[in-house]
């Protein structure tokens, strides 16, 4: 079938601005993700998974400007002890990274393996994006898929003894990042992966990640301060038997922010959860959207995603859980919930259970609310002042999602973080 006229004028449009990076081993995968792309078309407001959300600057062919912020203080995760890999707009850092050389996992980038016939992220790039294509299209992952760079190729064959902190730093005002990073962790292997910085102006980022029998991943994100960026990113994993996955995203500030997540649990008892704290202020759009899919017996998803949203700030959730028919005692549970500090702001959600199997526990809820005027009087009438109570308030709203980092020390460096942030905007 034919696009429509608009979709098809601005997707050669973007397409024509974009130079396939050709040979080695990755370029068959490459070729049948601009397919897709070709086929799908880039996403346009009338697609039933963006209308709340505009995708014009995110598909455009010229990027919307966003100006470099200074936040005044070091970059999230810079005093962990860590194995540091910096993107500079989108541009491997050399001289800013740490040798990639850590016991308990292989490092490489993309941008290397492009030049090689043999790689073992030949059978994994592209893969999971392609079967996140159904029965959703999620064609700016496609477009990522054709035409990254560079970015990580990670072997977990162990347990590395310290994090990998990948830092997106944006110096150009009109910069546009394209990223894609594997993930392949061995059986019985956990590692932690550790993602910060606003990137670049314009911001499209994929991982693909599979999880072996009884392997661990812990992947925690902070999107970064610039206020005028703009980012797109996908996140598809696969789990096999036993095996866990928990990832954490806190984004604050950026005029607008579309993460989706795309997991399948596809060996019984793995175990996913997904969770997310954003903090937006005035032009600021934030959209969550998530899709598990339980295909096998006794699994367990979690999904918790907590909003603050001041001065005319929209945020969005769409979260569904797919139970396949035969995967029996799946537990699978979803809570959205937004803080809204003004009566400008708006929150948008779409929650949806589709179930094929008859022994499973499945829930899901959906809230949206002011700060509650008992507590806040209450913490008034012993002294706070009602700056701090709001925010003693707002962070407790959101611990329910920071919760959800097993890492305590991590944790507490968001917690910090987003003391920061609200104490700035009162």
């Amino acid at each position: 079938m034919a696009l429509p006229d608009v979709k098809q004028t601005a997707t050669d449009a973007r397409l024509a601005a974009l130079t396939l990076p050709e040979g080695g081993c990755l370029e068959p995968a490459r070729r049948a993700a601009l397919s897709r792309v070709q086929t799908l078309g880039l996403p346009g407001r009338r697609d039933e998974y963006w209308k709340y959300t505009r995708p014009e600057t995110l598909t455009s062919a010229e990027v919307t400007p966003a100006a470099v912020f200074d936040a005044g203080e070091p970059p999230m995760f810079d005093e962990f002890d860590s194995l540091k890999v910096v993107f500079v707009d989108g541009v491997f850092d050399a001289e800013a990274s740490d040798d990639l050389s850590l016991e308990g996992v292989q490092i490489d980038r993309i941008a290397d393996i492009c030049g090689k016939d043999i790689h073992w992220a030949k059978d994994l790039y592209g893969v999971l994006e392609a079967r996140g294509q159904s029965p959703v299209a999620r064609p700016l992952a496609a477009l990522n898929t054709a035409f990254a760079q560079d970015g990580l190729a990670i072997h977990v064959t162990g347990t590395p003894s310290k994090p990998i902190n990948m830092v997106y730093r944006h110096t150009e005002t009109g910069s546009d990042a394209i990223l894609h990073h594997v993930v392949l962790v061995d059986a019985g292997a956990e590692a932690t992966i550790l993602e910060n910085g606003p990137a670049a102006a314009r911001f499209n980022k994929c991982m693909e990640i599979d999880i072996a029998d009884t392997g661990k991943l812990h992947l925690v994100r902070s999107q970064g301060r610039d206020h005028e960026r703009r980012a797109a990113t996908h996140l598809f994993a696969r789990l096999g038997t036993e095996s866990q996955f928990k990832a954490f995203t806190l984004t604050v500030n950026g005029v607008l922010t579309r993460n989706e997540a795309v997991i399948e649990l596809t060996g019984d008892d793995a175990i996913a959860h997904i969770a997310g704290a954003c903090a937006g202020d005035g032009d600021f759009h934030h959209d969550d959207t998530v899709f598990i899919t339980h295909d096998a017996v006794n699994c367990e998803s979690r999904q918790v995603f907590k909003k603050v949203l001041r001065n005319g700030a929209t945020g969005v959730f769409q979260g569904k859980i797919l139970v396949k028919e035969g995967a029996q005692k799946t537990d699978g549970y979803q809570i959205s919930q937004s803080l809204l500090l003004d009566d400008d702001s708006q929150f948008l959600a779409k929650p949806e259970l589709e179930i094929y199997a008859d022994d499973v526990a499945c829930s899901h809820g959906s809230t949206s609310g002011a700060i509650d005027e008992d507590a806040l009087f209450y913490l008034r009438s012993r002294g706070v002042p009602e700056g701090d109570a709001t925010d003693l308030l707002t962070l407790a709203f959101l611990a329910e999602a920071v919760d959800e980092i097993e890492d305590d020390t991590i944790a507490e460096a968001i917690v910090a973080r987003l003391e920061g942030w609200l104490s700035r905007r009162r």
